[in-house]
C-alpha cells in the first residue's frame, strides 16, 4: 500500500518500477549524486518548521491540562502518598523500588518540608496540617506534561507524518486517565514518562546504526539504558520495557550477524563488539543505576521506623533507635515467655478445651487439648521454657537458651507440655496437629513428641536466644515440622481462633516467631538493664538482597480483594474505573477513568493492526503480495515495534495473581496511541521511509584539504516532510482532524470527574455512567 496506485501482484513476478527497491523517487546511481544533493538541500531547508510549531503547541497544552486546578482538592486523595519518612530518615518498607519516592523526597527537601504528615487517611486536610502538597503534585504533573511531547517526538523521529504524530500525541494529551494520574502524588507519572523516554532514546540510537561506535551512537545507547533503569527503579513492571527494547535489540543483533546484510558482513570480532556494547549500555549500566538508588535509600533511612518488622533482626541492628534490639533480653531456662507470630501477630495460646473427635470432613483428631493462635495477650499465652533433660531446676537456673537447643514448652495455666504428633491438623491434612500432653505422659511415652529445636533465623551456632531480636523457627525434633499458623479462623469449637499446626516446608518464611516478653522477670531485674548499643554495619549487597526478597514476597502477597480492583480484560475497553475522592457537601468527586472514546479507538486500531498482519501473512502463503517491500518493512518493523511495546506492557498482567487496577494499563495505552498514529498513516497509503534512501556527507578527497560533499547511498533516512513533499495529505488531515474533535469531545465531557470540579447533579452523573461506572452521587 505504498501509494493509491498500488495493486496486488503475484509473487515471483518482477516488481513494477513503483515497487522497485531502487526507485524511491530518486536514483541510487552515483552519477546522479550532485543533482540529487541540490534537490535534497532545497527540499530540506526549513522543512520541519511545522513539526516544531506543533511540538510547541502540544507541550503548552500538556502543561495546561496537567497543572490546571492542581491545588484541588486540598485533601489526601486515594493512594496519594508522599514518602515524607525520607525526610524524617525513618526506615519504611514499600513493594516498589525507591527512585520515584526519592524524587518526591527531593521536592520536599527543595521546599523545606520536614515530613511530619503521614498521609494516613483519605480526606485529611493538607491545609490544616501545613503540607506543601502543590509542590509535591507539581513533580508528577511536570513528568506527565513532558510525556506528551515525548510521544510526539517518538512519532517524529520514527519518520511519521505530522497528522500521525498529532493524533498519537493527542490521544495521550486529551486522556483523562493520564491527566488524573499525573496530577496527584503517585508514582505512575514517573513510570510512564521514563517508559516513553526509553522508547524515544532507543529509536534515536537505532537511527545511528550506520555510524556505530561514534559519539552520538554511544550517547543514545547510554541514554536508553539510563531511561530504562529509571523505569525499573520506579516499579518492577519496568521489566516490560526491558523486554520491549531487548526484543528489538535481539532482532538488530540477528541482522548484524547475517553475512548477506546490505552494508556488508561483519567479522565475528566486530559482531562481538556490537554485542558487548549493547550488553554494557542496556544491562550493566541500568543495573548499576538501579543499585545506586538503593544505596541512596539505605544511606538516608538510618533511623528505626514502621518498616522495621519487614526486615530481619540483623538488618534492624543497622538502624538507630530500634526498639526491637533496644528491648532485647536474653532468655534463660525456666523463664516464662510469650511467643508471637511474626506475620500475623497472633500469640501462641492454649486452653482446656479439646479438639472435636471428628471434624466436619470426617477426619479424626486426637481429641487433645487445643493449641491455637490468639490475637490478644493474656495468661493463657504464658509458656515456661524447659530443658530437654529431666534435671533438677537448680542445675539450669541462670543458664541461657542457645540457638540449636532442644527444649520443652510448658503451658502454665493447664500444666501441660506442648507436643506435636502424626495426626492431621484441623484444616491441613498434610500438616501435623499441635496439642499438649500432661507432664506424666510428656516425661514417659510421649517424651520425644514434646521436644522442639530453637532455630534462630540467620543465627550462629550457640548464639544466645533473646526476646524481640531472636526471631526463630520452632522445629519439632522427631518429625522435623515447623510450628506455623495462618489467618483462616477455626470453627466455633475453637472460638474462631487461628489454627496452629506443623508445616513440613521448613523454608517457608511464615514459620517465623519471636518472644515478645518475659513476664516472669521482676521489674528491677538486672537482666532488664541496658547498655549503650553500637549500630552494626551490614554490607550493602546483603541488605539489598534481603530487601529484594521482602519486596517480591509482599508484592506477590497483595492478593486480597479491593472494591475498585479490575481485571486486564477490562482495561482496553474501559469497563470500570477507580473512585479516588469524594466530597458529600459539594457533590464533587474524582473518578479515575480514561477518555472512553480515545480508549475504544486505540483498542479497535490494535485489532485492525492484528488483522492486517494476519491477512498479509495469509496472502503471502497464497503467493499474493498485497504490500510492497518498503510498506511491509515499515508496517512490521516500526508499527510492529509499537505493537510489541503494547503487548509487552499489557499481556503479562494476565499471569499475575495480585491486586490489579486500571492505572496498570497506562504504559500500554501510551503504546496503543503510537500504534494508532502509525496505522492512520498506513491506511492513507503514505510511502514509508526506506532504509535505502540516499544521503550525502562531507568527504575529504585525496590531495585536497577542503572537504567535498559526496553522495553516499544507504546512510540517511529522509525526514517525513521531504518524502511527503509530492503527496497530498488532505484526506489524512481530514481524518486526523475528525478524530481529534471526537477525542477532545470525550475528554471535555468527563473533565468534572478528572479535576474533581464542579460537582454534578444526579442527572449529570447518570449521563456519564456509560458502561455502568460506579460513580458516586448517582441518586
Amino acid at each position: 500500500m505504498a501509494s493509491p496506485q498500488s495493486s496486488l501482484r503475484q509473487r515471483g513476478i518482477a516488481p513494477t518500477k513503483k515497487g522497485s527497491a531502487t526507485d524511491n523517487g530518486m536514483t541510487n546511481s552515483l552519477s546522479d549524486g550532485p543533482d540529487l544533493l541540490s534537490k535534497l538541500k532545497e527540499r530540506g531547508a526549513g522543512s520541519e518548521w511545522d513539526y516544531k510549531l506543533a511540538l510547541l503547541i502540544i507541550t503548552a497544552l500538556a502543561f495546561a491540562t496537567r497543572f490546571y486546578g492542581i491545588s484541588h482538592p486540598n485533601e489526601v486523595v486515594f493512594d496519594e502518598v508522599h514518602f515524607g519518612k525520607y525526610l524524617q530518615r525513618m526506615y519504611f518498607f514499600d513493594v516498589h523500588p525507591p527512585f520515584g519516592k526519592l524524587l518526591f523526597a527531593l521536592m520536599g527537601w527543595f521546599v523545606g518540608y520536614d515530613g511530619h504528615f503521614l498521609f494516613d487517611n483519605i480526606g485529611d486536610s493538607y491545609i490544616k496540617n501545613k503540607v506543601p502538597y502543590v509542590a509535591f503534585r507539581a513533580m508528577p504533573a511536570l513528568l506527565g506534561a513532558l510525556t506528551v511531547p515525548t510521544v510526539f517526538l517518538i512519532m517524529w523521529e520514527s519518520g511519521y507524518s505530522l497528522p500521525a504524530a498529532i493524533v498519537a500525541a493527542g490521544l495521550v494529551l486529551f486522556d483523562n486517565a493520564h491527566i488524573g494520574q499525573t496530577r496527584l502524588i503517585l508514582l505512575d507519572a514517573t513510570l510512564v514518562f521514563a517508559m516513553s523516554l526509553s522508547v524515544l532514546c532507543y529509536i534515536r540510537f537505532y537511527k545511528m546504526r550506520h555510524e556505530a561506535f561514534g559519539r552520538k551512537w554511544w550517547k543514545w545507547l547510554l541514554l536508553t539504558g539510563f531511561a530504562m533503569s529509571c523505569v525499573i527503579s520506579t516499579k518492577y513492571v519496568g521489566v516490560f520495557t526491558f523486554f520491549t527494547v531487548g526484543s528489538a535489540v535481539a532482532l538488530d543483533l540477528w541482522g548484524l550477524l547475517d553475512v548477506h546484510r546490505r552494508q556488508g558482513a561483519l567479522s565475528l570480532p566486530e559482531f562481538g563488539k556490537h554485542f558487548a556494547a549493547r550488553l554494557f549500555g542496556l544491562i550493566v549500566v541500568p543495573f548499576f543505576f538501579y543499585l545506586f538508588w538503593f544505596q541512596v535509600h539505605f544511606a538516608i533511612l538510618t533511623r528505626s521506623g514502621p518498616g522495621d518488622d519487614f526486615m530481619t533482626p540483623a538488618f534492624q541492628e543497622t538502624l538507630s533507635d530500634n526498639i526491637m534490639t533496644m528491648q532485647a533480653v536474653g532468655i534463660q531456662y525456666y523463664d516464662t515467655i510469650v511467643i508471637r507470630h511474626k506475620d500475623t501477630k497472633t500469640y501462641l495460646h492454649s486452653h482446656p478445651d479439646q479438639y472435636p473427635l471428628r471434624y466436619e470432613d470426617g477426619r479424626v483428631s486426637s481429641a487433645g487439648q487445643q493449641v491455637t493462635g490468639y490475637p490478644h495477650n493474656d495468661t493463657n499465652n504464658h509458656w515456661q521454657i524447659l530443658p530437654s533433660q529431666i534435671i533438677p531446676e537448680e542445675n539450669y537456673l541462670g543458664q541461657s537458651v542457645k540457638n540449636g537447643d532442644a527444649v520443652k514448652l510448658r503451658h502454665l495455666m493447664t500444666d501441660t507440655i506442648l507436643m506435636s504428633h502424626d495426626v492431621a491438623s484441623p484444616y491441613y491434612a498434610t500438616n501435623q496437629e499441635f496439642t499438649t500432653a500432661p507432664i506424666e505422659t510428656a516425661n514417659g511415652d510421649r517424651f520425644n513428641d514434646t521436644l522442639f529445636e530453637i532455630r534462630i533465623e540467620n543465627g550462629k551456632a550457640g548464639e544466645e536466644f533473646k526476646t524481640m531480636s531472636g526471631q526463630f523457627k520452632l522445629v519439632h525434633f522427631p518429625s522435623k515440622v515447623a510450628m506455623w499458623t495462618h489467618t483462616s479462623p477455626l470453627p466455633d469449637w475453637a472460638f474462631k481462633q487461628q489454627e496452629i499446626n506443623g508445616n513440613k516446608n521448613l523454608l517457608q518464611t511464615s514459620n517465623i516467631w519471636y518472644v515478645e516478653e518475659v513476664p516472669s522477670l521482676a521489674p528491677d531485674s538486672d537482666r532488664l538493664k541496658k547498655e549503650p548499643r553500637k549500630i552494626k554495619r551490614v554490607p550493602f549487597l546483603k541488605k539489598y538482597f534481603e530487601l529484594q526478597r521482602a519486596m517480591f514476597f509482599h508484592n506477590n502477597a497483595l492478593t486480597s480483594s479491593h472494591p475498585y480492583a479490575s481485571q486486564p480484560i477490562q482495561w482496553p475497553f474501559l469497563l470500570r474505573g477507580v473512585s479516588f475522592w469524594t466530597q458529600n457537601e459539594t457533590r464533587q468527586q474524582i473518578y479515575f477513568l480514561g477518555n472512553p472514546l480515545g480508549w475504544w479507538l486505540t483498542s479497535c486500531v490494535l485489532a485492525i493492526f492484528a488483522g492486517i498482519i494476519g491477512a498479509d501473512q495469509l496472502s503471502q502463503r497464497r503467493g499474493v503480495d498485497a504490500l510492497d517491500e518498503r510498506t511491509r518493512s515499515r508496517l512490521y518493523n516500526s508499527t510492529g515495534f509499537f505493537f510489541l511495546c503494547w503487548a509487552a506492557h499489557y499481556l503479562p498482567f494476565y499471569l499475575m495473581g495480585r491486586q490489579l487496577f486500571l492505572h496498570h494499563y497506562l504504559p500500554a495505552h501510551l503504546a496503543s496511541a503510537l500504534v494508532t498514529g502509525a496505522l492512520l498513516e498506513f491506511i492513507f497509503n503514505i510511502d514509508p521511509v526506506s532504509d535505502n534512501e540516499p544521503s550525502y556527507k562531507p568527504i575529504a578527497e585525496a590531495g585536497k584539504s577542503r572537504k567535498k560533499e559526496r553522495f553516499v547511498p544507504g546512510r540517511r533516512s529522509l525526514a517525513a516532510k521531504e518524502r511527503l513533499s509530492q503527496q497530498s495529505l488532505l484526506a489524512m488531515w481530514s481524518a486526523a482532524g475528525l478524530l481529534m474533535i471526537v477525542i477532545i469531545g470525550g475528554w471535555y465531557y468527563f473533565l468534572p470527574l478528572t479535576y474533581g470540579k464542579p460537582g454534578l447533579s444526579v442527572k449529570e452523573v447518570l449521563a456519564r455512567k456509560w458502561l455502568g461506572y460506579d460513580l458516586h452521587f448517582a441518586k
